[in-house]
Parts: structure tokens; C-alpha cells; sequence
């Protein structure tokens, strides 16, 4: 009875944890859609970008060196400058989290 417990239990455990995954915002997918037009594919800004923006930055090494996931979303959920506006109307703070993840992951890519 406990064996068949215990399997119970880790099988309830093992589906909460695959819920759990499946419902995970996609960073890439959330990048794309809201970011990658100012802020490039990889983390570069477009020249045109950077023409019409000049404040507008890249997601590099000095930039993960100097901006936590927490200051990132900060960014996300307030706006900065004039030229970004806030984002917490369009993502969800599980999604902005994402984000500012991936952010930070590009920043320690190599560039392309």
C-alpha cells in the first residue's frame, strides 16, 4: 500500500512538473514579438533602429555586467527614456520575467 502510495505521488508530481513546463512563457516567441524589431534578432540594434532611437541599446556583456533579470523587468514594467514604452499591459509578469532572462542569455552570446 505504501509502495503504490509513493508511486502515486511521484507520478502526481511528475504530471504537476510537465504542467508546470508546458505553461512556461516562451521567451524566444515573447522576444520576438515585442523587442526584436528595436532591439535586433540578437540583441543588436538595426542601424535604422539606432538612427530613429539613438538611446536604444544592446544586449552585450556591459549590458548583462550592469542589469540584473529584476532591473530588466523594471525596464519592461516601467518604460525608459522616451522611447520605450511600458510592456506590462502586453506581457504578463511570468512572461516579462522570461524576457529578461533571455535578454540577459543573448547579452552573453557571441554575436553573429
Amino acid at each position: 500500500m505504501t509502495r503504490m502510495l509513493t508511486i502515486t505521488a511521484l507520478l502526481a508530481a511528475a504530471g504537476a512538473f510537465s504542467s508546470a513546463a508546458a505553461q512556461a512563457p516562451d521567451a524566444k516567441a515573447l522576444f520576438e514579438e515585442h523587442c526584436q524589431r528595436c532591439h535586433g534578432e540578437f540583441g543588436t540594434p538595426p542601424k535604422t533602429m539606432k538612427k530613429r532611437y539613438p538611446k536604444v541599446v544592446t544586449f552585450d556583456s556591459k549590458f548583462v555586467a550592469s542589469h540584473s533579470e529584476d532591473s530588466v523587468v523594471k525596464i519592461l514594467t516601467r518604460g525608459k527614456n522616451e522611447d520605450m514604452v511600458s510592456f506590462k499591459m502586453k506581457m504578463s509578469p511570468q512572461e516579462m520575467a522570461a524576457v529578461a532572462k533571455y535578454v540577459r542569455e543573448l547579452g552573453l552570446k557571441p554575436r553573429p
